[in-house]
């Protein structure tokens, strides 16, 4: 069954990845274009000169077309098989809901903890922004605040479970929901801040570029959480037509 649940998982994030690469490449590859642009402005400017660059290992062609595609693929084909081996485990133990609400909580939760909590402390910038020499402190601190997130939301659902007994659904789900954004405000508070962004750079492209991430990341989980309810939904129903047959 949870091989099953995985293979499903896997396709459906890979589905869900095509709808996430249109809308990259419709609404986030001007603006990381923009980026680009913006960065060869500044080297212009401060007498720098392209015709001594080492030559593209990869041509920008091919990172705004197949890289994107096979990039956006791996990943939402590894986060749906996490995505259903996370489902095969708490299916049924979330109170009365079927496997559709169920994989589309699931998707809205796992958007929340992974995308949208740590976009908020670490939003995501285009390529010409930040120091290199930052890179690796700035992403040990962006997956740090994912962590820190995700094992946020386990508590929360954890004392969700605890409250529903005694509380009801509805108070359970507020403390849950309290729990969760003390819990996320505490970590962001105390860890540092990181703003490398020139005073020179487009507010308006940065802001594009902020809400395309968003946007591609909010196709790919929505996409995910509906194709796998379906996919999931028809296993379970084969399952129990067998078990009755």
């Amino acid at each position: 069954m949870v091989r099953s649940l995985l293979v499903r998982g896997m396709i459906a994030g890979f589905l869900a990845s095509l709808l996430a690469f249109g809308v990259a490449k419709v609404v986030g590859e001007p603006e990381v274009e923009g980026a680009i642009a913006y960065e060869a402005r500044m080297e212009q400017a401060m007498g720098g000169s392209h015709q001594h660059e080492m030559p593209e290992l990869v041509s920008r062609d091919v990172q705004a077309g197949l890289g994107l595609f096979v990039g956006l693929a791996v990943f939402g084909s590894a986060v749906g098989g996490l995505f259903a081996l996370t489902f095969a485990f708490v299916y049924g133990r979330i109170g009365k809901l079927g496997a559709r609400p169920t994989s589309v909580l699931m998707a809205l939760l796992g958007y929340i903890a992974t995308v949208l909590v740590p976009f908020i402390k670490y939003p995501p910038n285009p390529p010409a922004i930040g120091d290199p020499s930052t890179i690796g402190l700035r992403t040990a601190l962006f997956f740090t605040m994912i962590a820190l997130s995700l094992a946020a939301m386990v508590i929360a659902v954890i004392v969700a479970r605890k409250l529903a007994a005694s509380h009801g659904t509805w108070h359970a789900t507020l403390g849950a929901a309290a729990v969760y954004v003390v819990i996320v405000l505490l970590a962001q508070g105390l860890l540092p801040e990181v703003n490398e962004i020139p005073d020179e750079f487009s507010a308006v492209l940065l802001w594009r570029f902020r809400m395309a991430a968003f946007g591609i990341q909010a196709t790919l989980w929505a996409g995910l959480g509906l194709l796998f309810a379906t996919l999931a939904q028809r296993r379970l129903e084969e399952r129990r037509g067998v078990r009755h047959a």
